[in-house]
């Protein structure tokens, strides 16, 4: 059986998704996680749910420890993780309301902790020169596009995002070039998520909940009280869309993949082959 991991922003920490809640408090190598995960069933599959910002929704982007995010969620079995983050659009056509599964990500922050090899780990050894392409996993990411055509949610199936530093909003010089570049979404915490999920070896695939067309647009200038109502909205459609993709989930053998993705990670380690990796080691059922 699959274990799924959900991380959500503000109003996805909600445990009543989940059948029986436990509540469950991790430390991991790298710090402590945003706050405490909760374990449960969602029809009848195994998951574990994490809030990105705390559960109160008090660290802000730039602070989240997103490593130990990931390794407390690694830690307690997890297979595959979907997660929701909100984002201002950059193109009319993607309107606020409207959910968009990214296919990439353009980054630009400057200050994340974005790779468990950095030495200050003994089970992590070397260098890790992880490929970014796919940025998310597209088996994955096709499963919550299939989904939200079930659920008849208005979505976008392509698109990639700027991913900016924070806690503020994007000047309009920014948006404007953002908004050249032909990326449809601004995002504060689209990265590093992804890219460590890789290093685990993990699938992860995300959900944008299209919050407010960020500044470029003249007469909708983002705000932050604005952003929040728009998204309290989003949050019941993320919802439903991950109560059924969790079931289609489960129905689906991701053995193979999940060999695939951490023997790829393996291979992108600069130190030997005969140095064993735990963390990438495929539990054998």
């Amino acid at each position: 059986m699959v274990k799924v991991g959900i991380i959500g922003g503000s109003g996805l920490e909600d445990p009543n998704i989940l059948l029986n809640p436990q509540t469950v408090s991790v430390d991991t190598p790298y710090g402590k996680p945003s706050d405490h995960l909760v374990e449960g069933t969602i029809n009848g599959v195994e998951c574990v749910l994490l809030a990105r910002h705390g559960r109160k929704h008090d660290i802000m982007p730039g602070n989240v420890n997103y490593r130990a995010n990931l390794w407390a969620l690694y830690s307690l079995g997890v297979d595959v993780i979907i997660a929701s983050t909100a984002c201002g659009s950059l193109q009319e056509n993607v309107e606020p309301g409207q959910l968009l599964f990214p296919d990439s990500v353009f980054d630009r922050t400057n200050s994340r902790k974005s790779t468990f090899f950095d030495g200050t780990y003994s089970q992590a050894p070397g260098v890790c020169h992880i490929q970014s392409h796919p940025t998310y996993n597209e088996k994955l990411r096709q499963v919550l596009i299939s989904t939200a055509e079930k659920c008849q949610l208005v979505h976008h199936r392509t698109g990639f995002g700027v991913c900016i530093e924070g806690p503020r909003f994007s000047t309009k010089a920014e948006s404007m070039v953002f908004k050249s570049w032909g990326a449809s979404l601004v995002n504060m915490t689209m990265m590093p998520e992804c890219i460590l999920a890789k290093e685990l070896g993990i699938p992860y695939a995300t959900t944008a909940l299209v919050t407010d067309y960020d500044c470029w647009k003249e007469e909708d200038h983002v705000t932050a009280s604005s952003v929040m109502k728009v998204f309290a909205a989003n949050v019941e459609k993320a919802k439903t869309l991950f109560v059924e993709a969790v079931a289609e989930i489960g129905k689906i053998d991701w053995s193979a993949e999940i060999l695939k993705m951490k023997t790829e990670a393996r291979e992108s380690i600069m130190i030997s082959p005969d140095v064993v990796i735990p963390f990438l080691t495929v539990r054998q059922s």
